[in-house]
């Protein structure tokens, strides 16, 4: 199971998910300096080029790793705390989604199975 919260939920929002964009500002795993992460376009280029090279090694774009996950049986959900301090409700995410659920409930649902926060 898969349990997306706060910038996640944008891997699995109807409207978002086909456009994710590479945060070049604060985003302390791009290894650079905050001003000129913050150049016109340095988002654009960061995200042409993390899509040229997740295409080099043949992995698929977002809409499409996440259908594959999905079809193997593992559960997506988001998080209700999430969901609610941004004003989404259900039918904002795509049709995969299992349900909105809480930390605890996510808990009981990965009972006896790893569980790991990145």
């Amino acid at each position: 199971n898969l349990f997306f919260t706060f910038f996640g939920l944008d891997a699995i929002h109807k409207t978002r998910f086909e456009h994710i964009k590479v945060a070049t500002v604060g985003n302390p795993g791009m290894h650079m300096a905050t001003l000129v992460g913050g150049l016109p376009g340095m988002s654009a280029i960061a995200t042409h080029m993390l899509e040229k090279k997740m295409e080099e090694f043949d992995i698929p774009p977002i809409p499409e790793f996440i259908e594959m996950i999905a079809d193997t049986g593992a559960g997506l959900y988001s998080c209700k705390a999430s969901v609610d301090l941004f004003g989404f409700e259900e039918d904002d995410f795509i049709e995969q989604v299992q349900g909105i659920i809480t930390v605890g409930e996510f808990y009981e649902l990965a009972a006896g199975g790893q569980i790991i926060f990145t």
